[in-house]
């Protein structure tokens, strides 16, 4: 079976066995939906294979471009521990009070900056004011823009960095390099992205495909292997 309920009910069994996130998790999910947000936030699965990846890196710094409800960044703040620190973009002001609210729900709310307003600016005023170096970067906000962040991501980088950009694949469209439907500009923004991926020699990396209760994704994953020379210098 590959359904797209039968996915749904892989995913149920394997967060239930073998995951077994804390309740916060859903109740943030809960209350995001609640308040109206779109239910795009990642699967759980993916939420702590993130948190994982976050503690393997020992990483105590990690920039967040896109915050929704803040059920990712609630994964990237328990892993940086009580010393970390996590900054993230949100443009919209609806969505970083919702993340506001749930972060402070689940006592982390002290570990997360929000950042809000359009991701290219907020995150060119941190360029400007010298932030970083970042251990782990994660991109999820608008995909047309996706080749402009990780871009980004680099001047916020240092050799053994992660960066993770999120739903590259989005039902295989990916392939489509003359898309012109309702989600054109976001296909071109994530084949820029990964053909960066690819190309650029400081970054080392893979994309992994993904099924699960959202449908058939996936997910890029690299590591900075030398730092931006714009912000060594």
């Amino acid at each position: 079976m590959t359904s797209l309920e039968h996915w749904a009910a892989v995913d149920d069994y394997l967060v239930a066995t073998a995951i077994r996130p804390d309740a916060a998790y859903e109740r943030t999910r809960e209350a995001s939906h609640a308040a109206g947000l779109r239910p795009i936030e990642v699967p759980a699965g993916q939420g702590k294979l993130m948190g994982l990846i976050t503690e393997l890196a020992g990483a105590r710094s990690v920039l967040e471009f896109g915050t929704l409800g803040g059920y990712s960044t609630q994964w990237f703040a328990a892993a940086v521990g009580p010393q970390g620190r996590v900054t993230t973009l949100e443009y919209e002001p609806r969505h970083a009070e919702v993340a506001r609210q749930n972060l402070d729900a689940a006592g982390l709310g002290e570990r997360v900056e929000i950042r809000v307003g359009a991701a290219l600016e907020t995150v060119r005023e941190l360029i400007d004011s010298g932030a970083g170096p970042f251990d782990v970067v994660f991109i999820d906000a608008d995909k047309a823009n996706n080749a402009n962040y990780l871009a980004a991501a680099l001047r916020l980088s240092r050799p053994g960095t992660v960066i993770i950009g999120d739903n590259v694949v989005r039902g295989g469209r990916v392939l489509d390099d003359s898309s012109t439907g309702a989600d054109a500009a976001d296909v071109a923004g994530i084949r820029a992205y990964l053909e960066r991926q690819g190309q650029d020699p400081r970054l080392d990396g893979t994309v992994l495909q993904t099924v699960s209760g959202k449908g058939w994704d996936g997910f890029a994953l690299a590591i900075v292997r030398e730092a931006d020379a714009a912000a060594a210098g």
